[in-house]
């Protein structure tokens, strides 16, 4: 199992990017939460991983806090919930606000983001409810990231990633302020418009 990376950024097209560690280039997906705290391209990081292993794919997924990779793991746990799913919830919700979601269980909240229908709410609360941080959570403040050349092709592609269809993730975009923004700061702005 790799339990943590400490690298290089290289690339970065969420939700996927590149870690240089040590001359070997990892090919890691992570929620938006995550990329939201990156350092610049070129600069170092740790993150937190998840290695999942199936017979046609060696999937590595990356996590700036220990506290999203846990629920990562335990979202995975739920039935019909793999991986696409999971980062795309990480993504819509922090880890408190999840946490909160689940313990007022408002499943309206859960079902505003990709890919969760009532029945997978409704799953969520039920095998989640019981569960609760083992760490203090902590309000994080996203650090803003440099301007990518095509930061609304960027932004759009990542929400076809986490789950949205085409249509939906063009709708959110115009709703959002783009000019001058970087495609994490687009896709942030959108994803917040979706859980209003």
């Amino acid at each position: 199992m790799i339990g943590f990376l400490r690298g290089v950024i290289v690339q970065r097209k969420p939700p996927a990017l590149v870690l240089d560690v040590a001359g070997v280039g990892y090919e890691l997906e992570a929620p938006m939460s995550t990329f939201y705290k990156l350092p610049e391209t070129g600069q170092i990081v740790t993150l937190h991983t998840h290695l999942a292993i199936r017979e046609d794919a060696h999937s590595l997924y990356g996590f700036f806090t220990e506290e999203e990779r846990g629920l990562f793991r335990r979202l995975m746990r739920v039935s019909g919930v793999g991986a696409r799913l999971a980062l795309a919830i990480l993504s819509g919700l922090s880890v408190a606000d999840f946490h909160h979601t689940i313990h007022t269980r408002d499943t309206t909240r859960l079902i505003r983001l990709p890919g969760v229908g009532k029945k997978t709410a409704e799953r969520l609360m039920i095998e989640l409810a019981d569960q609760q941080p083992t760490v203090p959570l902590a309000g994080s403040v996203p650090v803003t990231v440099p301007s990518r050349n095509e930061p609304v092709d960027d932004a759009l592609s990542a929400l076809i990633a986490l789950g949205f269809k085409p249509q939906e993730a063009q709708s959110l975009i115009r709703q959002v302020p783009t000019e001058g923004q970087s495609s994490e700061a687009i896709i942030r702005a959108a994803l917040q418009a979706v859980a209003r």
